[in-house]
């Protein structure tokens, strides 16, 4: 089979991802196989092909946004899902029996494996998944439009609940990517009023052609204090952007699995109960709720089909903000 390799991490303007045939993987017990039809490109491959996200294993082949078909199972899976198509996320497996995984937190594992990190992901023909780490995904959605409802929507939707916006409220979203296209869908559904900080004319565009209320860049003041924010831009400034506009009592959620250094602020901006918390990961039951709801709404992804041999040239586009939407790679 044909896949994306990273032997060495490094820029991804140095084209680090190479085109190699690899020997098809087989299914282990547990396991399924699925012939990929799409993948999502996501910030967290940049950190992982660039080196921010220490790989546990070279070479490694990235991607954890799979959409495919089960083309062959392992000991243990009931014949039936050959044939049927299923998505795969970041989270590729937990232990199952430490105090996080038997209290609903399986996403804070220390044992937690992640698809493109510990295990080859989707940048490739086939990919390999655990059974029980694997999702149906909803009709209606073709399998491009799918990919991206696997990390960015689902990371989108754990921030705004952690943030408390899933309850209605006065939203205020810093930065406006692939997560947090989705993510406006779920909290417009919620009954909140969206607000939108990003520095890019063309994601202001967008954010106000999804419903978003109001558009500036993060210095701006903005018309109304939020009840809640999510910040999905890797900046850390932007946190306290986000804590200069919150009500009392609110909450920034971080969703970005990589932040530069928070700077300094008054112990004020935290004061009356205003919380800052990070979204680590997320667990099945956020993937499958999501997945539901994406059904419901239902969501639109904005999505551009690109070619698997592309996938350098499509990182270095969501390194430096050139994405409407998302991208996604099609083997």
């Amino acid at each position: 089979m044909q896949a994306m390799v990273l032997d060495t991490p490094g820029p991804v303007e140095s084209q680090p991802l190479a085109m190699r045939d690899l020997d098809p993987p087989h299914p282990g017990p547990g396991q399924v196989r699925l012939r990929v039809t799409a993948c999502g490109v996501c910030r967290t491959d940049l950190h992982t092909v660039e080196g921010e996200l220490a790989a546990p294993r070279l070479p490694v082949v990235p991607g954890h946004q799979i959409v495919g078909v089960v083309e062959d199972v392992g000991e243990g899976v009931t014949p039936e899902k050959v044939g049927t198509r299923a998505g795969v996320a970041w989270m590729a497996g937990a232990c199952g029996v430490c105090s996080f995984c038997r209290s609903g937190r399986e996403n804070l594992c220390p044992e937690a494996r992640f698809t493109g990190l510990h295990v080859d992901g989707g940048y490739a023909q086939l990919a390999v998944a655990r059974a029980d780490f694997t999702y149906p995904l909803p009709p209606g959605f073709s399998d491009e439009q799918a990919a991206p409802l696997l990390c960015a929507g689902v990371i989108g939707y754990r921030a705004l609940r952690l943030a408390g916006a899933l309850a209605g409220g006065r939203l205020g979203i810093f930065g406006f990517g692939a997560s947090a296209h989705v993510a406006i869908q779920v909290a417009l559904h919620a009954g909140c009023e969206v607000l939108v900080f990003t520095r890019s004319q063309l994601h202001r565009q967008h954010a106000l052609r999804l419903g978003a209320t109001w558009v500036g860049a993060p210095p701006d003041r903005s018309p109304a204090p939020l009840d809640h924010a999510v910040v999905f831009s890797p900046a850390g400034e932007q946190v306290v952007e986000a804590l200069r506009r919150l009500a009392r009592g609110g909450t920034v959620a971080c969703a970005g699995v990589t932040m530069s250094d928070l700077p300094g602020f008054p112990y004020s901006l935290i004061y009356h109960e205003r919380v800052v918390r990070s979204v680590a990961n997320a667990t099945r039951t956020d993937a499958r709720e999501l997945l539901e709801l994406a059904a419901q709404i239902p969501i639109t992804t904005s999505v551009e089909v690109l070619p698997l041999a592309e996938a350098n040239d499509a990182l270095a586009r969501v390194k430096h903000s050139q994405v409407t939407g998302a991208l996604v790679l099609r083997p």
